[in-house]
This record gives C-alpha cells, sequence and structure tokens, in this order.
C-alpha cells in the first residue's frame, strides 16, 4: 500500500479541488441542527408558557393523588352544636363499617342538660312579623302559636361528646374540646379557639396550616399521615393507611375484619354461616358482589373492552382485505377503482377513533356497540391502507409463473400473490388487535362501553382513586398478556423466533 506525503495530497487537491471542496452545509450542518433544536425547544418554552406551568402547578396534590393509590383514608368527623354538644360520626360508607371504635380515637363522654324547642317556636323565630289573622302584629293568632310553642318546649339528659383526641401517629394529632382545637404535628402545637360562629388562632399559623381568609376554614396537612379541615362547628380529620381496605370482604361480610388465617378455617371447616348455602359459595359470592370493589362488574367491564377490540379488528380486517385488492394499482387496473377505495380509507381513518366513538354513541347509546363500530370503522382505514400498499410492493415475477400456466384469476391471487402477503397482512391484524385493547379503553371513557366508562366514573368521583388503581392494573395486566401472545403468534408467522 503506497502512504502519500503532504507534498503529494496538496498536488492532487490543485488537480482536483471539487472532491476536495467541502460545501457550507457539509462543514456546519451538525451547528446547524443542534442550533435549530435549541431555537425550536425555546419556541416550544416560550409558546405553551412552560415555565410559568411548573412553576404555578400544585405538586402537593399531585402526591396526594398518587398517595390515594396505594393508600385508604377513614374520616372521623366531630361536629358542635350551638349549646357546646359534641358527637363524632364517621360517614356512612367507612371502610370501618357501623359502630366503628378505632383504638387511635380516644372518647371521654359526660351528660349535660339539652333544650329542644318545639316546631311551633322554631316556626315563630324563623317568621317573627308573620300576619296574623287580626292584623299585621298578628296579636291574636300569632301570640297564641308562640305560646303554644314555648309550652311544648323539652328539656332532657342527653350523653354526649366532652373530649375527642385523633392520634394520627405518635407526632401528629388533634384534640377537640368544644371550644378549643389543639392540633400538634412535627413537634409543633397550633391552638384554635371556637367561640360559636367565630375561630380565633392563637400565635402564628405553621408551616403545615393554612387559612385562605381570616375567620375561615383551617386546612392541616400531615403529609403521608393525613390532612384535616377545622370550622367553627366542624372538625374533619383523614387518617390515611396503606393498602387497599375491604379489598376481599365489605363491611357487610361476615367475614369483614377476620383475619385471612380464621376465613380459611371458616371456609374450610367451619359451620355453615349461611344454611342454604357453604361456607366457601358465600365467600365467593362476598367477594364477587363486594360494594366497595365492584369485583364481578369490573372484571366483566373488561371482559367487554376484550370482546370490543377483538370484534372490531376481526371485522375490520375482513371488509379491509378484500377492499385492498381494489385499491392496488397492480392488482385492480381501474383507475377509478383504486381512487374510490383509497379516498374511502383515507376517509375512515382521518377521523379519529374517539370521534368515532362520540359519533356511534349518540347514535346507539352508550355500551359496547359503540365502541365495536368505533374501532371497526378506523381500522377499516388503516389495514386497508397497509394491506393495498403491500400488495402494490409484493415480487411480480411469482405472480406471472402462475399466469403463465393458464391458471383462472382467482387461482393466480391464491397461488400468485396472497402467500406473499398473508403473513404481513396477520402480522399487521395481530398488532392492531393488541392495539387496540388499550385504545378500547379510552374510547369507553366517553361512553362506548368497557372498562374505560368505568374508569372514567371513579375518577370523576375524585376520592376512588385506589380504585382507579385497581382497574389500571387490571389493564395493564391484560395489555402485557396480549402483548406477549401478540408477539409470540406474529414472530411465528414471520419464521422469526419469539423473543
Amino acid at each position: 500500500m503506497t502512504t502519500l506525503n503532504p507534498a503529494r495530497m496538496d498536488e492532487i487537491a490543485a488537480r482536483h479541488p471539487a472532491v476536495f471542496h467541502r460545501s457550507f452545509w457539509q462543514r456546519f450542518r451538525v451547528a446547524i441542527i443542534a442550533g435549530g433544536f435549541v431555537l425550536y425547544a425555546l419556541y416550544c418554552w416560550w409558546f405553551f408558557a412552560i415555565g410559568h406551568v411548573l412553576g404555578t402547578a400544585n405538586w402537593s396534590i399531585a402526591g396526594t393523588y398518587l398517595a390515594d393509590w396505594v393508600s385508604y383514608e377513614v374520616r372521623p368527623e366531630v361536629v358542635i352544636d350551638a349549646d357546646g354538644a359534641m358527637k363524632l360520626t364517621y360517614p356512612r360508607f367507612s371502610p370501618l363499617g357501623p359502630d366503628a371504635e378505632p383504638d387511635w380515637v380516644e372518647i371521654e363522654r359526660g351528660t349535660m342538660i339539652r333544650t329542644t324547642p318545639a316546631a311551633g317556636a322554631a316556626a315563630t323565630a324563623k317568621k317573627p312579623a308573620s300576619m296574623g289573622f287580626m292584623g299585621a302584629g298578628g296579636t291574636v293568632g300569632g301570640a297564641a302559636a308562640a305560646a303554644e310553642g314555648m309550652a311544648e318546649a323539652t328539656t332532657r339528659e342527653e350523653e354526649v361528646v366532652k373530649r375527642a383526641k385523633i392520634t394520627l401517629n405518635a407526632a401528629t394529632s388533634v384534640e377537640v374540646v368544644p371550644d378549643r382545637v389543639t392540633v400538634r404535628h412535627a413537634g409543633e402545637t397550633l391552638v384554635v379557639d371556637l367561640d360559636g360562629s367565630d375561630m380565633t388562632i392563637e400565635g402564628p399559623l405553621p408551616a403545615w396550616a393554612s387559612q385562605k381568609t381570616p375567620g375561615g376554614k383551617i386546612t392541616l396537612s400531615f403529609g403521608l399521615a393525613g390532612w384535616g379541615e377545622i370550622e367553627a362547628d366542624d372538625i374533619s380529620i383523614r387518617k390515611r393507611f396503606l393498602g387497599w381496605a375491604n379489598f376481599l370482604f365489605d363491611t357487610n361480610s361476615p367475614f369483614h375484619g377476620k383475619p385471612l388465617p380464621e376465613v380459611f378455617s371458616l371456609v374450610m371447616s367451619g359451620e355453615r354461616i349461611d344454611p342454604k348455602q357453604s361456607n366457601l359459595s358465600l365467600a365467593w359470592s362476598n367477594i364477587l358482589y363486594n360494594a366497595e370493589w365492584q369485583h364481578l362488574d369490573v372484571w366483566t367491564k373488561l371482559l367487554q373492552t376484550i370482546v370490543m377490540a377483538f370484534v372490531g379488528t376481526l371485522f375490520a380486517m375482513l371488509l379491509a382485505f378484500p377492499l385492498s385488492f381494489l385499491a392496488a394499482r397492480n392488482i385492480t387496473r381501474s383507475w377509478i377503482s383504486n381512487q374510490v377505495t383509497k379516498r374511502l380509507f383515507d376517509f375512515l381513518r382521518s377521523v379519529d377513533m374517539l370521534i368515532w366513538a362520540l359519533f356511534f354513541t349518540r347514535a346507539f347509546g352508550p355500551g359496547p356497540l359503540a365502541g365495536m363500530s368505533a374501532i371497526f370503522f378506523t381500522d377499516t382505514g388503516t389495514l386497508g391502507k397497509l394491506y393495498s400498499e403491500a400488495l402494490e410492493n409484493i415480487d411480480d415475477k411469482q405472480r406471472e409463473g402462475v399466469k403463465s400456466v393458464g391458471a383462472a384469476p382467482v387461482a393466480v391471487q391464491r397461488y400468485g400473490v396472497l402467500p406473499q402477503v398473508m403473513p404481513l397482512f396477520a402480522s399487521q391484524a395481530l398488532y392492531f388487535w393488541e392495539s387496540n385493547t388499550r385504545s378500547a379503553t379510552i374510547i369507553g371513557a366517553v361512553g362506548a362501553g368497557g372498562i374505560g366508562l368505568k374508569l372514567w366514573e371513579a375518577m370523576r368521583t375524585n376520592s376512588d382513586w385506589e380504585n382507579v388503581a385497581y382497574m389500571v392494573l387490571l389493564i395493564l395486566v391484560v395489555v402485557f398478556v396480549f402483548d406477549g401472545i401478540s408477539n409470540a403468534l406474529r414472530s411465528r408467522l414471520m419464521g422469526r423466533p419469539a423473543h
């Protein structure tokens, strides 16, 4: 091999300058591309106000939502009446069930004399200037009604809550008495004096407490332990627990609150809880019809989503297959047939699947039929375009070979065309089937049936995020399984080993 010295290279460059001359683009293309990318990023930052969005975003709410996915709340509420009587309540559908007495809530009870006004007195108090039949003053009618109401007022001794202390963790507690709320968190103490409809804060608010307007509601943030709200007559606390409450058995089940070994023992060898059925049947029924998690309904809706994806893709493939032969220019030698079919494909796929779902929901009403129709229309256009392009790129030698032996036109397509494109057709259909399993969830949210609609309903309540996490996990499992099946089948069809 001959090595060129610098003098020889200069001589060649002088004789052939065009070979060694680099254009402006060749010399600066890397810098131009990098500069263009930076300018485009700056433009997007300005146009979409990304800095402002990031600066004003409420990241604490995002953290709360994420925590709600893997936890649940128990919500004790202390209500203070005008006469200072307190009562502690839980929501109707509390995870603890009726008559809850958790060990992290301390209650001191006592008795007090309470006066209950009669209905007539209450009505008179609300309408002091009502008209009686004697005239504006209502001298006879109004006074008589008031006197009768006062006579019917009752006084009784009633058991009430004198003090309630709610402990969220070792560093956080809320103590309530009729005229004061004491909150301790992270080594700090917040004291709020209650006087009828007014609240007075002793000292400055800690960083974990906020109040938008003077005298207004005070919001407490305790991180993963929970949060709370203080009003003059209502103190509401949310204590957070890791996990999903009552996932197997709701509060109405006889198995609720029992440890798994005890449940297993009851199911296998315990005496019948319900004489009409075995304990195993009763436990399975309680799981399926769990009022809080609705397992049977969720699984049914998930099955609807899978069927929507399969049926919609199958019908789209069956219709796109013959139409693609009309759209392929090398198969059908008619310009009109090619153009009409291709424009049909363009129309069907240019309208997004979500728009088709909205249209069919109006036409057929909410349900899986609207979802299947949306998938069918969109995939017919997309698969038809892909199939016709695959047909236009086949090797004509195989087709010409079959035609040269005098085969009929149908036989030419069967033996000269289909063996080349069928693996590709099937592979694309399988990919769309797997992809539509995810898409069916989205279109279900607009009323097209399936688990998407149930997922949207759970998100809209803004309080059932653990149910949202449950359905999202089910969808992920289904997508993973279908993705594996689809990849294995496509690899087998294309003659490649599955990975």
